[in-house]
C-alpha cells in the first residue's frame, strides 16, 4: 500500500463492512456486497480511477438495499479522506466525460472540504435487473458528505440505463483520479488561496 491508502471499517444494526482504498493503485479490486450491479459499478471506479479497492459487506438485504447502497458511500467517502489527507501538491479539481455506445456522462469534482452533490441522472427505467437505479443517488450523497467534496454527475444522454449508470460510474472514477493526481508546479501547496481545504 502506498501512503495515501486507508482502511475503514464500519459496523451498525444494519451493516457490517470493511473497506480498504489505494490511491496510488492499479485498479486491483475485490468486492462482496451481495448485490452484483452494485459490484460491477463499483469495479468501473477502481478501475477506471486506477484506486485499489476491497469492499467487504454485509447489509440487511432481506429489508432492502437502501442500507448497503447507502453504507458502501458513507465508508468509501471516509476512507477516501483519509487517503488524500491534507491535499498538499493535488490538482483538486477533475472531471471526465465518458461514453458507452449510446449514453454519455459528465462528472466533475472538486475537493473542496465541502460537501455537495447535484445529481442529474435520468435513468430510463427503474431498475437493472432486480436492482434499484435510485439507490445509486444515495451512494453517491453518502461519500460526498463524509469525502467532503462537491460533485456533479450529469448523463447527457442515454436509452439504456445499464449504459447510463455504467457511463457514470466510469467518469467518477476518472475525475477522481484526476483531481488526486500530483500536480509537480503546486510543490507541496494545498490548491486554494485561503491556505487550506
Amino acid at each position: 500500500m502506498s501512503q495515501r491508502a486507508a482502511t475503514v471499517t464500519r459496523n451498525t444494526s444494519e451493516t457490517q463492512i470493511e473497506l480498504s482504498l489505494d490511491l496510488d493503485g492499479t485498479g486491483e479490486h475485490e468486492f462482496t456486497t451481495g448485490l452484483p450491479f452494485f459490484d460491477h459499478m463499483l469495479a468501473q471506479v477502481a478501475r477506471h480511477g486506477a484506486f485499489d479497492l476491497r469492499i467487504r459487506a454485509v447489509g440487511d438485504l432481506e429489508v432492502d438495499a437502501h442500507h448497503t447502497v447507502e453504507d458502501v458511500g458513507i465508508v468509501l467517502g471516509q476512507a477516501f479522506a483519509q487517503a488524500v489527507g491534507d491535499k498538499k501538491g493535488i490538482v483538486r479539481y477533475g472531471h471526465a466525460y465518458v461514453p458507452l455506445d449510446e449514453a454519455l456522462s459528465r462528472v466533475v469534482v472538486d475537493l473542496s472540504g465541502r460537501p455537495g452533490l447535484t445529481y442529474e441522472v435520468p435513468y430510463t427505467r427503474a431498475r437493472v435487473g432486480d436492482f434499484d437505479v435510485d439507490l445509486l443517488r444515495e451512494f453517491f450523497q453518502g461519500f460526498v458528505n463524509h469525502a467532503q467534496v462537491t460533485l456533479h454527475i450529469d448523463n447527457l444522454r442515454g436509452d439504456n440505463a445499464h449504459h447510463q449508470a455504467e457511463t457514470v460510474f466510469k467518469a467518477f472514477g476518472r475525475a477522481l483520479r484526476v483531481a488526486v493526481a500530483a500536480d509537480p508546479r503546486m510543490a507541496g501547496a494545498v490548491p486554494s488561496t485561503k491556505g487550506a481545504l
